[in-house]
């Protein structure tokens, strides 16, 4: 009798262990779970916040760029070209006898020249305009920050005697159709061909 007690005890501890060991599995069975699902869902928290944050931010970069490079220059330079309107223009004589230096400064916001300019003369003892032919030096590429000027020359044969008095020439700037009438103070040789002595450099080169 004693002995089948023994055994019936045995039997209930090991039944007794038996339970407590599953549920001790299925305690960690669910935490592993519950751990999962907010692994999980805080995952998934983390990158649903992450999404908006990088394209408002790619969205920002953008508009930025696009400011900067449509702003009043900074140091960015736009690829539009320059408009007569946006642009002051002076002249004053070079330092060789025949030669008339134009600058033209950047009033608005940062553009680019690159070509010649077209430049008419303009004189009452003429019998019309003169038009300066293009000389044969490249045109560089010119970028202009506001308020950044650029310059070009005007070459003409200047008179040896009374000569035809100009005063005033149109200028025309590069990819351009409007032009500006420049008061100028200069006389022109009058001779057979004189006309094709008047040229015109492109913008940017020569004394800037």
């Amino acid at each position: 009798m004693r002995a089948k007690k023994l055994t019936l005890t045995a039997l209930a501890l090991a039944a007794g262990l038996s339970l407590t060991a599953c549920q001790g599995n299925e305690d960690s069975a669910a935490s592993t779970d519950d751990s999962g699902s907010s692994s999980s869902a805080s995952t998934a928290t983390s990158g649903g916040s992450d999404a908006p944050e990088e394209s408002t931010t790619a969205a920002g970069d953008e508009a930025t760029t696009t400011e900067s490079a449509q702003g009043s220059g900074n140091g960015r330079i736009t690829t539009g070209t320059c408009k007569t309107s946006n642009l002051a223009f002076g002249t004053a004589h070079g330092m060789g006898e025949g030669d008339l230096l134009v600058s033209l400064k950047n009033t608005g916001d940062a553009c680019t020249l690159k070509g010649f300019p077209g430049v008419d003369l303009r004189s009452q003892d003429a019998s019309g305009p003169l038009s300066a032919e293009r000389s044969g030096l490249d045109a560089p590429v010119v970028n202009l920050a506001n308020g950044e000027t650029t310059r070009f020359t005007l070459h003409y044969p200047p008179a040896e005697g009374t000569g035809a008095y100009v005063s005033a020439i149109e200028v025309t700037p590069p990819n351009e159709t409007h032009s500006k009438a420049l008061p100028v103070s200069l006389r022109l040789q009058i001779a057979d061909g004189a006309d094709q002595k008047v040229v015109v450099d492109p913008v940017g080169t020569g004394k800037q």
